[in-house]
C-alpha cells in the first residue's frame, strides 16, 4: 500500500505516519526528515536547501525531486507512506511518473484539513531537543523538567521555522501550492479528507477507519 499524507504545517502529519506505520507495517519517509538529515550530512542537495527551509519557503522541486526518488527506491515492497511529499502539483506528476516506471501508483491520499489558529498553538509551542530529536510542546507535551529533555537532559529549543513569523508563511505557502496537489489527487477519486482539529487519538481513528476499508477491498 502505497499512501500520500497531505496537510497544513501542524496538520499531525508526522505523528499519524508513525500510527499508520506500526498499524501497516509501512515505511514513513518524511521529507523534512529527509531535509534537515541531507543539511546537517552538508550535502551539495542539503546545502542548497537550506536558505529555504530556514526563510519556511518551498524547496524547488529539482531539489525535493532528486532527494525523494532516492529514498522511495529503498522501500520494501509493502508499500511506503510520504510525509510532506510531494508538495507541488510538478511535484505529484514526477511521482506517478517514477511509480508508473515500476508499474506502481499511490493508492490513497490522506488529507488532514486543521484551521489556523490551531495551527499556530500546535507548532509556535513545539520545542525540540537538538541532541535526539524528541519533539514537546509547552502546553501539551511538556517535558518532565521544564525546558530539558526527558532522554539526555539537553536544553530544548524552538525550530526556527516553528516561529510566529515562518508558521504564517508556511501557511500562505501552503494555501498557494500545496493545496492545489489535492485538487490533482481527487481527480483520480484517491483523496480522504480527514479533520485533523481534534486530539491525535480521535484522528487516529478517522484515518484508521478509511485505511482499513482501503485493505480489506
Amino acid at each position: 500500500m502505497r499512501i500520500v499524507l497531505l496537510g497544513a504545517p501542524g496538520a499531525g502529519k508526522g505523528t499519524q505516519c508513525k500510527r499508520i506505520v506500526a498499524r501497516y507495517g509501512l515505511m514513513h519517509l518524511s521529507s523534512g526528515d529527509i531535509l534537515r538529515q541531507e543539511r546537517a550530512a552538508g550535502t551539495e542537495l542539503g546545502q542548497k536547501a537550506q536558505n529555504y527551509m530556514d526563510s519556511g519557503a518551498l524547496v524547488p522541486d529539482d531539489i525535493i525531486v532528486k532527494m525523494m526518488a532516492s529514498a522511495i527506491k529503498k522501500t520494501p515492497e509493502a508499500g511506503l507512506i510520504l510525509d510532506g511529499f510531494p508538495r507541488t502539483v510538478n511535484q505529484a506528476v514526477a511521482l506517478d511518473e517514477s511509480l508508473a516506471c515500476n508499474g506502481r501508483r499511490i493508492d490513497a491520499v490522506l488529507n488532514l484539513r486543521v484551521d489556523d489558529p490551531v495551527v499556530f498553538e500546535r507548532l509556535t509551542g513545539r520545542r525540540s531537543c537538538p541532541q535526539c530529536g524528541a519533539v514537546y510542546h509547552v502546553k501539551n507535551l511538556k517535558p518532565k523538567v521544564d525546558g530539558r529533555c526527558d532522554n539526555d537532559g539537553a536544553e530544548l529549543i524552538q525550530r526556527s521555522d516553528d516561529s510566529r513569523e515562518v508558521v504564517t508563511n508556511r501557511l500562505k505557502t501552503y494555501r498557494l501550492q500545496t493545496k492545489p496537489v489535492v485538487d490533482y489527487y481527487k481527480k483520480n477519486n484517491t483523496v480522504y479528507d480527514i479533520d485533523a482539529n481534534e486530539d491525535a487519538d480521535h484522528v487516529a481513528s478517522l484515518v484508521f477507519e478509511n485505511l482499513d476499508a482501503l485493505v480489506s477491498v
